[in-house]
């Protein structure tokens, strides 16, 4: 592909190559990344797939020009979004990661003997294959647990019509724009819900402290409307815009200030026990919310 064929967020300057992102929503910042090389270029019906290798972060994943997922701390992402639910749950068996393309999420979950099945809904398919080819570091590549099953196609319309119910859910989603606008929605969240057991957990993520209070204070609003318990926790995630980011997590049984931190695996590289406990210890300007 002749460099004239790439979108504008790739910008050549003599002999070198940078990625240029915009903070989504207000466009009022951007984070300029130098790249060793474009590893894949491609367009799918929903989006375009870019996968790079850049300077700082090594091989990442890029939708519709933003980062979504990088080698050097897409670990810290994956880990939160599915530990502190597994911990929160006492006997989780079945588990369900809506998005999640890159496969890392459910990677993490595999670390869970305790678990019968594991089933990742991803709109589309191509950046499941893009990533498993080009970032086997986050995917694992092709060697998936065999309780991992793969459900390609809408997860707003699966959890509206699955019939089998789930431990715990982790809403991998990407910022709320364009088709994943729905995953950030009331009904959606309602329809979550339904999909659980009694005592079933979720978790979404709810974006950065410092750029989307909004988004934050929404999504709690809306969850508190539909389970008894509600709580935020936060982490460290250099490549996202304002560097903390936010999770959501819900539940009408289970309150993650009482998870087991005991049974945390042993081969996590940013959770550890205590960090499973502290992440829900806010800074004001959260614990302010509404």
């Amino acid at each position: 592909m002749n460099n004239s064929e790439l979108p504008k967020y790739f910008k050549f300057d003599k002999d070198e190559i940078w990625f240029e992102e915009f903070e989504v929503e207000k466009k009022t910042m951007k984070i300029t990344y130098k790249l060793n090389k474009i590893l894949s270029y491609c367009t799918s019906k929903y989006q375009e797939i870019a996968l790079i290798d850049t300077n700082a972060f090594g091989p990442c994943l890029v939708l519709d020009g933003i980062m979504q997922s990088t080698t050097k701390d897409g670990f810290i992402y994956n880990e939160m979004i599915t530990h502190i639910p597994m911990l929160t749950h006492k006997k989780p068996k079945r588990a369900l990661v809506i998005g999640g393309g890159d496969c890392g999420a459910v990677r993490e979950l595999s670390k869970y003997r305790e678990l019968d099945s594991i089933d990742m809904v991803e709109l589309d398919e191509v950046v499941t294959r893009e990533c498993i080819k080009f970032l086997p570091e986050i995917s694992g590549g092709e060697n998936f647990d065999s309780r991992v099953n793969f459900k390609f196609g809408d997860g707003v319309e699966y959890v509206k019509n699955v019939s089998q119910k789930y431990d715990v859910i982790s809403i991998d989603s990407p910022d709320p724009e364009s088709y994943a606008k729905d995953l950030f929605g009331e009904e959606f969240y309602r329809n979550v819900k339904k999909s659980l057991n009694d005592d079933g957990v979720m978790v979404c993520q709810s974006e950065s402290p410092m750029l989307h209070m909004d988004i934050i204070n929404n999504t709690r609003e809306i969850l508190k409307d539909n389970f008894n318990i509600v709580r935020t926790y936060v982490a460290f995630v250099p490549s996202y815009p304002g560097g903390l980011w936010s999770f959501t997590i819900a539940s009408d049984v289970y309150d993650p200030l009482n998870l087991d931190q005991n049974r945390l695996p042993d081969t996590t590289r940013y959770i550890t026990r205590e960090i499973a406990k502290s992440c829900f210890n806010l800074p004001n300007f959260i614990n302010n919310l509404k």
